[in-house]
């Protein structure tokens, strides 16, 4: 039987991880809720369909394997709202199912280090709600769900290198405050090694090694680009969006000792810089950078 992969909110994250499935034999089927997005689904090689009832239970009845992708609502988790039932029915025959969370889950840790065994503290709506939809995976029963935390995602056409080249980056200063990062690639390996290695109810940290301060992030982007670094704003001052700012609530370093050591996965882009060489030398070879 051919490895089938259901893709349900097939974004960014996925289309890496559909990219090396079919290079290797696999069906991919993957959805949107536009109609216009179709044939541009299509022209990536993964069977697109609309995200409705009839055409996400007929593909899952056909799926060996399940990622979701898509972020909860206001409703709770789009597709245990739209497909639940059927999920439980499929659950004891499919090999593989992920989950793709967020590290927000983890909330505010003024900057120390959190792994998977850290207590679930996020305050935000966001965080809240995802929290809530993992375990609504994990609840049913039988369901082989792994959850992956991402990290800040970036990779071509995800980065900040547009906003420096047209003006709009800023270096926004808040003391001590880091992120995580991961490149789409490396989703896609720890994905495809989790699929290899399947270990139902496990949680995994999705970031590199190097947590960063994100004008640090900004400044390299202009050096690559050899242009001058924005200017700083001190965080206090700088004028964000509400949801925006809120990320800079959370403040931790992540782990991702997991995913090297149950996995063996060895990050292509361990760190931002190495990430972002990338990155520019992908934008600048397909050109239009990266739109």
């Amino acid at each position: 039987m051919t490895k089938t992969l259901l893709s349900l909110g097939h974004g960014f994250s996925a289309r890496f991880l559909a990219t090396d499935l079919l290079a290797e034999g696999w069906r991919v089927i993957g959805t949107t809720r536009s109609a216009d997005k179709l044939d541009s689904l299509r022209a990536t090689g993964v069977e697109a369909i609309l995200w409705e009832h009839g055409a996400l239970s007929r593909a899952l009845g056909e799926a060996t394997h399940v990622l979701m992708s898509a972020a909860p609502d206001a409703d709770g988790d789009p597709a245990l709202q739209l497909i639940g039932p059927e999920l439980a029915e499929a659950a004891t025959r499919l090999e593989w199912v992920g989950y793709l969370s967020t590290t927000g889950v983890y909330g505010n840790a003024d900057g120390d280090w959190v792994d998977e065994s850290s207590p679930l503290n996020g305050q935000s709506r966001r965080a809240r709600a995802r929290i809530e939809a993992e375990a609504a995976w994990r609840a049913i029963p039988g369901l082989p769900v792994h959850s992956f935390r991402l990290a800040g995602i970036y990779g071509p056409g995800r980065g900040p290198f547009e906003k420096v080249r047209n003006g709009t980056a800023r270096r926004i200063i808040k003391d001590d405050q880091v992120f995580s990062r991961i490149h789409g690639e490396d989703i896609a390996q720890v994905l495809r090694a989790s699929i290899a290695r399947p270990n139902p109810g496990a949680a995994y940290n999705v970031c590199d090694d190097d947590p960063a301060p994100p004008q640090d992030v900004i400044a390299y982007a202009a050096e690559l680009l050899d242009v001058p670094p924005p200017p700083e704003v001190p965080f206090e001052e700088a004028d964000m969006s509400p949801m925006a700012r809120s990320f800079y609530a959370d403040n931790k370093r992540v782990s991702n000792h997991r995913i090297r050591e149950e996995l063996g996965v060895t990050l292509r882009y361990p760190d931002y810089k190495s990430g972002l060489r990338a990155v520019l030398a992908a934008e600048t070879q397909h050109g239009g950078h990266g739109k």
